[in-house]
């Protein structure tokens, strides 16, 4: 377990597990935002780390911004809250190794975000997704809900603030798998699993691959990748991958 104080951490077989743990919702303020930093920064360092797993503390995955702490109108306080939260986001977004979502209950605005911003999304049966600003005066998380929903199905979900559960979800191309509850840590780990079987390098290069080539032409993106390919043909772990297939054996990959 973890000295965090909104989170517990548990690393085994090159996987961590980050559970956000304030209950009863797990709501997010900024000592939880400062330690999802700081977390994710550190495993994204770790050796002994080649994917994490985010999920939740009882019945909910996250049900969003804590509102006790909203930000006053005096100046400069909006500015500063809006940085905070944006680091708490872009954490998962830049981290070298994959982050896995696994949604076990209510991922209301922040906390959908949160899922969101992993690369991959896991949702047991009863958990949903969810955007409630506009119930609120608010309209935020458009950006990061369009990189996963279809266009109709981000505004519905935007618009209406519906839940989105876990059959919807895969049915949307949204999540990528959907299990009951008691069987999504194990999916998810299932995952986590064959992640770390992997090339660490390989690994790294592929999801800096989906981070630069977002924005860009399938031209200029394929160009990157070939880039990344070049470089990792010198690797270690290529070597490695070569030797193992010539000697008909598994391969033994270092970080």
């Amino acid at each position: 377990m973890s000295r965090f104080e909104t989170l517990h951490l548990e690393i085994a077989d090159f996987v961590a597990t980050v559970t956000i743990a304030r209950p009863p919702v797990n709501a997010q303020n900024n000592r939880f935002r400062e330690e999802l930093v700081e977390v994710i920064d550190q495993l994204g360092d770790r050796s002994d780390v080649r994917a994490i797993i985010i999920t939740g503390e009882g019945k909910a995955f996250s049900a969003g911004a804590d509102l006790s702490e909203r930000p006053t109108q005096e100046p400069g306080q909006y500015t500063a809250h809006n940085r905070r939260v944006r680091a708490s986001f872009d954490c998962l977004l830049e981290c070298p190794k994959p982050v896995i979502a696994a949604v076990n209950g209510a991922a209301i605005g922040a906390g959908c975000v949160t899922a969101l911003c992993c690369d991959i999304i896991v949702v047991a049966e009863e958990g949903f997704l969810q955007m409630t600003e506009v119930m609120v005066g608010l309209a935020g998380g458009v950006a990061h809900v369009r990189r996963h929903f279809g266009e109709s199905d981000a505004r519905l979900l935007i618009y209406t603030a519906r839940r989105f559960y876990g059959n919807d979800l895969l049915r949307m191309n949204v999540a990528s798998a959907c299990p009951p509850k008691n069987n999504l840590l194990e999916t998810a780990r299932g995952i986590a699993a064959d992640i770390a079987k992997a090339s660490p390098s390989a690994i790294r290069a592929a999801k800096k691959s989906f981070q630069v080539t977002e924005g860009l032409s399938v031209y200029e993106g394929y160009r990157f990748e070939q880039g990344q390919t070049k470089m990792l043909s010198t690797s270690e772990d290529t070597a490695e991958a070569m030797a193992a297939f010539r000697e008909k054996r598994a391969p033994v990959f270092k970080d």
